[in-house]
C-alpha cells in the first residue's frame, strides 16, 4: 500500500459518532422482540451492523451512573470515581452528578448537576482534545446522570428533563443561557400536557423516550452536528426503560410496549442521521448500562428459585440489633448500605473504643450468617477472602477507597434487595454480578462497520477504546479496556 493511501485511511473519520445507551436493557431483549422490531429500528442495527453477543459488565455494582460512565471512559469505578447513583465522597453522601457550585439553566430547580465527580476523561473528551476543542459533544437524556456522564467534563452541553418544569434543562457548568433551539424545543414541549403527569403515571414514561429522541434530533440540527470539518459526537441515553422495568419487571404488556416504542425511537434517530449526515457517514454504537433480574415472584411461580431479600426491612436490621447487643454498642457504627456495600462510621467506632479491624471481621462473619447471602468480604482483606476470584476482581474494579464503602456482600442467584417502601412487588431491580444484571447488548453500525457477530467475551470497558481506535484518537486517560479487534478490522 502506498504511503499516501495509508495516510489517507489513517486520517479518515466519520462525520458524527452517536452513542446510544438503553437503561436496564437485557441482551436477550434483542432476540425476544426481534420479530416485532420494525426494519428501520433495532433490526437495522442487528441485520446490518456488528453484534457482540457476549458483552459483560466486569465490575460491581451494576447500576446506572456507573454503567453510563464506564461505557464512555473505558474504565471502572476504581478509576473514574463514579461509584453508584449515590455514594460517599469525603464522608458526605452525594448523588453522582451533585454539584453545589453550579445552578440549573432553564428552570427554577435549586439542585444542579455537573460532571464534577467524574475523575476520568470520556470518548467525547478525547475527541475534543484531539481536534483542539473544535468537535461538538452533546449529551441528551431524561436523567441528568445519563446525559452528563457520557458526554464528559469538557462537553459542549448536556441536557436532561426537569419533569416538574416540563422541559429540558442544563447547568452553568456548560452555559449561562439555553440556546435558542432548546428554548424553541421547550416551547413545543410545553404544549404537551401529558408530560407533567409522567411522574404520577408510570405508563406515560414511553413519552420520555420519544422526547429524548426528538431532543437528540433537535440538538443535531440546532448545533449542525456532522456538518463541520471535524467529527462531532452525540450521546443519547434512553432512561424510560429503567423506570418501567423497576415498576413492571421484565415481562408483561408495559415492558413489551416500552421496547417496541424504543424501537420506533431508534428508527426515528437513524432516519434523521441519514438525512442530516448521510448513511455511511456516521458511526453508531448501542449498549446498556446494566440489565435486570426477573421479578422474584415470577421466578417463584415457575419453580425457578430466587426471592425478595428484605435487607433494609428485616435481615440487616435484625442482624444489627444482635450485633449491637453483643458488642455493647451505644452508637450506630454503620452509616449506610448502598448497592450491597456497607459504609462504616469510623468516628463512631473510635468514639466507642472499638478495634476497627475486629469490628470489620465480625460484621463479615454476621453477614455470612444471613439467609441467602452467598459471599461477603472486607475490601481491606480481599486478597485472602474465600471468594471466587472472578467476583473479587469485579468487586475491586468497582472499589474506590473514598467512595465505595468498606464491606461488600453478594446474594444467591435470583435474589435481590427489596424494600416495600420504594420497590414494586411486580417490578425488578439490578446491581449484582449475575448474567441477568451484567449481560448487555452491544451493537456497532454505520461508518466502516460490516455485518457480523461474535460470541467472544468482551466487556463494557472495551467500547471506548474500540471507538477511539476507529477514530484514530487517544483512549480516555484511565481506560483499561481493549479494542474489539473484530470491529476495528472492518
Amino acid at each position: 500500500m502506498a504511503e499516501s493511501q495509508a495516510q489517507t485511511q489513517f486520517n479518515e473519520r466519520p462525520k458524527l459518532v452517536v452513542g446510544i445507551v438503553v437503561d436496564q436493557m437485557r441482551w436477550d431483549y434483542l432476540g425476544r422482540y426481534y420479530d416485532k422490531y420494525q426494519e428501520d429500528g433495532l433490526k437495522r442495527l442487528i441485520t446490518k451492523g456488528y453484534s457482540c453477543n457476549n458483552c459483560l459488565i466486569n465490575y460491581l455494582p451494576t447500576v446506572t451512573a456507573i454503567g453510563h460512565t464506564s461505557v464512555y471512559t473505558g474504565t471502572t469505578p476504581a478509576f473514574h470515581g463514579i461509584c453508584g447513583n449515590s455514594f460517599y465522597k469525603n464522608g458526605v453522601k452525594v448523588s453522582s452528578c451533585e454539584d453545589h457550585d453550579v445552578t440549573t439553566v432553564g428552570s427554577n430547580k435549586k439542585d444542579a448537576s455537573s460532571p464534577v465527580n467524574l475523575l476520568a476523561t470520556t470518548i467525547g473528551d478525547q475527541l475534543r482534545l484531539h481536534t483542539d476543542f473544535k468537535s461538538k459533544v452533546i449529551g441528551v437524556s431524561y436523567k441528568d446522570r445519563a446525559a452528563i456522564l457520557p458526554a464528559g467534563r469538557s462537553a459542549s452541553a448536556a441536557y436532561w428533563i426537569d419533569t416538574k418544569a416540563g422541559q429540558f434543562v442544563s447547568s452553568t457548568w456548560y452555559m449561562q443561557e439555553l440556546p435558542q433551539w432548546v428554548k424553541d424545543f421547550n416551547a413545543q414541549m410545553a404544549k404537551n400536557k401529558e408530560l407533567k403527569k409522567v411522574g404520577k403515571d408510570v405508563g406515560l414514561y414511553p413519552l420520555c423516550g420519544h422526547l429524548t429522541a426528538d431532543m437528540a434530533i433537535a440538538a443535531m440540527k440546532g448545533e449542525q452536528l456532522g456538518k463541520g470539518e471535524v467529527t462531532d459526537m452525540l450521546c443519547v441515553s434512553f432512561s424510560q426503560t429503567d423506570v418501567i422495568g423497576h415498576e413492571f419487571g421484565t415481562r408483561g404488556d408495559r415492558t413489551d410496549e416500552a421496547y417496541l416504542e424504543l424501537d420506533k425511537d431508534i428508527a426515528k434517530l437513524l432516519k434523521a442521521f441519514d438525512k442530516q449526515v448521510g448513511e455511511g457517514n456516521y458511526l453508531v454504537f448501542l449498549t446498556a448500562d446494566h440489565g435486570g433480574a426477573h421479578n422474584f415472584q415470577y421466578m417463584i411461580d415457575h419453580k425457578l428459585g430466587g426471592g425478595a431479600w428484605k435487607g433494609d426491612e428485616e435481615h440487616l436490621v435484625e442482624a444489627y440489633k444482635i450485633f449491637a447487643k453483643k458488642y455493647g454498642l451505644t452508637k450506630n457504627i454503620i452509616k449506610d448500605c448502598i448497592d450491597y456495600r456497607l459504609v462504616l462510621d469510623k468516628d463512631a467506632i473510635r468514639e466507642q473504643g472499638l478495634d476497627e479491624q475486629a469490628i470489620r471481621d465480625a460484621i463479615v462473619e454476621e453477614l455470612l450468617k444471613l439467609p441467602h447471602v452467598a459471599f461477603a468480604f472486607d475490601f481491606k482483606k480481599a486478597a485472602t477472602a474465600p471468594v471466587p476470584e472472578m467476583l473479587k476482581e469485579r468487586a475491586l474494579k468497582g472499589f474506590h477507597h473514598d467512595r465505595s464503602g468498606d464491606i461488600i456482600f453478594m446474594l444467591e442467584p435470583g435474589w435481590y434487595g427489596f424494600n416495600s417502601k420504594w420497590s414494586s412487588p411486580i417490578g425488578t431491580t439490578h446491581g449484582e454480578w449475575n448474567p441477568y444484571d451484567a449481560h448487555i447488548p452491544l451493537l456497532f453500525y454505520g461508518w466502516k462497520v460490516k455485518h457480523g457477530e461474535t460470541s467472544r467475551e468482551v466487556h463494557i470497558t472495551d467500547i471506548a477504546p474500540t471507538v477511539c481506535q476507529k477514530l484514530h484518537i487517544q483512549q480516555p486517560n484511565a481506560c483499561v479496556g481493549e479494542p474489539i479487534t473484530e470491529v476495528i478490522a472492518q
